[in-house]
């Protein structure tokens, strides 16, 4: 689960990171109350969306190239630059083409010149399977261009969390000693304990400045945490912000389904995360579009695969759905194959299927689907079930449009 960096930045606060002084904003008279209050002579202004590239940024239908984070000289730029801000879509490099809606703004003090910014996160290596520090001397937005080389990954055990020989090693990437030194090993340490005792999954800190009298304070933070473990945490569950979900993904996370809707024409069930993406590979491979990502996690209620196929079949751009099931442990086939039929008897499926079935009960599942389900292709394999749901979805795709020429022919008639 993504947080927002007024967010992020509290969670600092509580654990002992230093930020600078700063509050959230939702109107262009709000944002200049949050600046009175603030002891600055100067202010930075940021758009808060669930993206990065804020600085890099432009809004759509803009007159001005002024980018997602802006700083102001007197409480009326403050002012202007929220209301230039607030309820428009902002686009960056990592929103896509669409961009985001911002709703909400950060009004902080500004930092003025710092001697130098750096580079520190937390997070779990996918690749190898540990928490791992990653430092790099020059952070910013100079981080996007540093050489492999010169960025520190270091592995910290879990158990114990980073010890002396490992802050030595990240002390001396960052050219950091004496009172600095301290003050780093603080953070991380901060860092450590928060990450594993609400089981996150990122926290980031671009730039970890060092000011002009050569204390550390974090000028951004980024915190991801990990929504299978929200469970634990309901304090940090309510920080999730239904605004920045795409549609359906709010019901999904309500259901304990991984989706993200995507711009295709091809909806999407799997068991797995890693059968998920192979499915999306395969449908791209052969010249398809996926209409989201869609992991069904091994489970044994009926009830959650149901709200997963609701929610593949809501979506109105999906032509044809492909479902890609390899039974195994407590998930079997045949509780797709009755969630299936469920939805199809409450109302009837129109949109072309393609069901591949493997694994625990796969036989048993075709049986009931071909008895008593909606009509649907059956396919020997993940190749075979990515042909034929590209081929029906272009055949659905091609229907429409003959029905909807027909329509404005007869109309003009």
């Amino acid at each position: 689960m993504h947080i927002h960096e007024y967010q992020a930045k509290q969670i600092f606060r509580n654990i002992g990171i230093p930020v600078l002084a700063g509050g959230v904003a939702s109107s262009p008279d709000d944002a200049a109350e949050v600046a009175r209050k603030l002891d600055s002579e100067r202010w930075i202004v940021k758009a808060q969306i669930h993206a990065g590239g804020r600085s890099h940024g432009r809004f759509e239908n803009s007159t001005s190239d002024l980018s997602g984070v802006r700083v102001a000289k007197s409480i009326g730029e403050v002012r202007e630059a929220a209301q230039d801000m607030l309820d428009r879509t902002l686009v960056t490099p990592q929103t896509g083409p669409g961009g985001r809606v911002v709703r909400r703004l950060y009004v902080e003090q500004y930092a003025g010149d710092v001697q130098r910014e750096l580079y520190l996160a937390m997070l779990v290596d996918r690749q190898t399977g540990r928490l791992s520090i990653i430092a790099s001397a020059s952070g910013g937005v100079k981080v996007e261009s540093v050489s492999p080389e010169l960025i520190l990954k270091l592995p910290i055990d879990i158990s114990r969390g980073p010890g002396g020989e490992e802050m030595e090693r990240l002390c001396r990437q960052l050219s950091l000693d004496g009172s600095q030194a301290a003050a780093l090993q603080h953070i991380v340490q901060s860092m450590f304990d928060f990450f594993k005792t609400r089981d996150a999954s990122l926290i980031e800190i671009n730039p970890l400045a060092v000011d002009v009298q050569g204390n550390l304070v974090a000028l951004d933070a980024t915190v991801t945490l990990d929504d299978n473990a929200l469970f634990r945490h309901a304090d940090m569950e309510k920080l999730r912000d239904p605004s920045e979900l795409e549609v359906g993904e709010l019901e999904a996370a309500q259901h304990g389904l991984n989706y993200v809707k995507l711009d295709g024409n091809i909806g999407c069930l799997a068991s797995g995360a890693g059968l998920s993406l192979a499915t999306l590979d395969a449908i791209k491979l052969i010249g398809g579009e996926p209409a989201n990502f869609l992991d069904v996690p091994p489970v044994a209620e009926v009830e959650r695969v149901r709200q997963a196929f609701k929610l593949i079949l809501s979506d109105p751009g999906v032509d044809s759905v492909l479902v890609n099931v390899f039974g195994g442990g407590i998930m079997r086939c045949d509780t797709i194959a009755d969630a299936l039929i469920m939805v199809n008897r409450e109302t009837p499926v129109t949109v072309p299927l393609v069901v591949r079935l493997a694994g625990t009960n796969a036989t048993f599942a075709r049986r009931r689907l071909e008895d008593m389900g909606p009509p649907l292709a059956f396919a020997r394999d993940l190749a075979d079930a990515a042909e034929k749901a590209v081929k029906l979805a272009r055949k659905q795709e091609t229907a429409v449009r003959r029905n909807w020429w027909e329509r404005v022919m007869g109309t003009q008639r």
